[in-house]
């Protein structure tokens, strides 16, 4: 919500509602459409937003592929040379927020090599992107003889990139490993757990364990809680489908202090307990999913979950 509209978005558009004084949608019937024809596949369709100070807003439009393979998550396939589809997913966008009926060639790729963001955020601090990417599937299910269950049960790891235009995080091509700290050659492209990637891809700011979900960021610029948090960042992690043999992880908030625009100190687990029991082996058990975050005008701290359509209301009282 910025400048009097409400912007909202579906699977292939952006759009943008009309406020009043209070608020309150003037004409929930008829949004104005910002951007339209982006592109959606089966999976990473969602297009999340965020918008910056200057009147632009920021679409994520996720790969359609796990891996840029030539056949989608086949065992063996290897990717597609130069992984064309970056040209119009796989990255961020940037369009004009005031300007109706954009399409791609309105538009900039503000950034590319990123598989699939859900949850991004405008730091304040350093007026700059920050997003949470999830991290590629299936190591050892595709490539066995390369990667063990275990090791493609904590790979590669969920990153948190500071963004600035014309960035390139590497994907399909590289994967970050948060255990060895280091940018790993994909084994579609030639990778195979040992060989590491060009250095010409950015690094990320925090490095989490792989494939937790990461499916909200927020800079908490609040005053209700204490002041460890101010300025720095929520992120609530939808829970893993793919940790098989290990159990399945997630399904919390952490946070992470942040400094001048920058993390400062190591993320830690702000709010926990969703998922109702202590050992998930399948998502299916898990009671609520964290999915969304919120900053009420008090402060307060707003948590949805997509499992049963619940919201909490985190307070802080001394």
């Amino acid at each position: 919500m910025k400048n009097g509209y409400l912007y909202a978005s579906s699977n292939e558009e952006i759009f943008r509602y009309k406020l009043n004084e209070k608020n309150e949608v003037i004409n929930p019937d008829a949004p104005e459409k910002i951007v339209t024809g982006l592109k959606a596949g089966r999976q990473h369709e969602t297009k999340s937003i965020v918008l910056d100070n200057d009147g632009n807003i920021y679409v994520n439009i996720g790969s359609p592929l796990n891996s840029c393979q030539e056949e989608d998550r086949k065992p063996g396939s290897m990717g597609i040379k130069g992984c064309p589809l970056l040209d119009s997913a796989g990255g961020i966008w940037q369009f004009r927020a005031d300007k109706l009926n954009q399409t791609y060639k309105d538009g900039i790729r503000y950034a590319t090599g990123l598989r699939n963001v859900v949850g991004l955020d405008w730091n304040q601090q350093n007026n700059t992107l920050f997003v949470m990417q999830h991290g590629r599937d299936q190591l050892h299910d595709l490539f066995p003889e390369m990667f063990t269950e275990k090791e493609s049960a904590l790979l590669p790891a969920e990153c948190m990139y500071m963004i600035h235009k014309g960035d390139d995080a590497g994907f399909p091509f590289i994967y970050y490993d948060q255990i060895q700290h280091k940018k790993m050659l994909g084994p579609e492209y030639g990778g195979n757990g040992k060989i590491e990637g060009s250095e010409e891809y950015i690094d990320p700011v925090v490095a989490f364990p792989g494939h937790m979900a990461p499916n909200g960021l927020l800079f908490y610029t609040g005053n209700m809680f204490p002041a460890k948090y101010k300025n720095g960042a929520f992120v609530a992690f939808h829970g893993s489908w793919n940790r098989t043999p290990e159990n399945q992880a997630g399904y919390f908030v952490a946070f992470v202090p942040f400094k001048n625009g920058k993390p400062s100190g190591d993320w830690e687990i702000f709010a926990e307990g969703f998922a109702g029991i202590n050992v998930v082996k399948s998502p299916r058990q898990a009671q609520h999913r964290p999915c969304g975050l919120a900053q009420g005008a008090d402060g307060a701290l707003y948590v949805t979950d997509d499992v049963k359509g619940t919201i909490y209301k985190i307070t802080y009282r001394p």
